[in-house]
């Protein structure tokens, strides 16, 4: 297949999709930067590969069916795997930081929210 026998309208969503994915994989790049602790800066990655890779991959898979002239499940497999890994990921980064930072006695460490009492 060749890019002339790409559906004017298939381009044209292919296109917003991968610039929408790549748009919030780079918010997440520039939170990651930007952010002052690393308990901040743990939940900007987690928009880029949450949020970004739906876009890029649901791109590369309406491209992929298009041109395959059949369904193509792959990227969809790889959107799920991602999607459950990365918040598993986040919470044990977490976690271990904390572990280490109240060993540590750092100032760094979150306050813990009480809960609301209910009247």
């Amino acid at each position: 297949m060749t890019f002339e026998d790409i559906p004017l309208w298939a381009a044209i969503l292919v296109g917003f999709l991968v610039v929408f994915g790549s748009f919030l994989a780079l918010v997440g790049a520039i939170g990651m930067a930007r952010m002052p602790s690393f308990y901040q800066r743990i939940h900007a990655p987690t928009l880029g590969t949450s949020f970004g890779a739906i876009g890029v991959l649901a791109a590369s898979a309406i491209l992929s069916t298009i041109g395959e002239d059949r369904f193509i499940a792959h990227e969809f497999l790889i959107f799920v795997f991602v999607n459950v890994t990365t918040p598993v990921t986040l919470m044990l980064l977490a976690r271990a930081a904390l572990h280490r930072d109240r060993v540590e006695g750092s100032s760094e460490v979150p306050a813990v929210m009480e809960k609301p009492v209910d009247q």
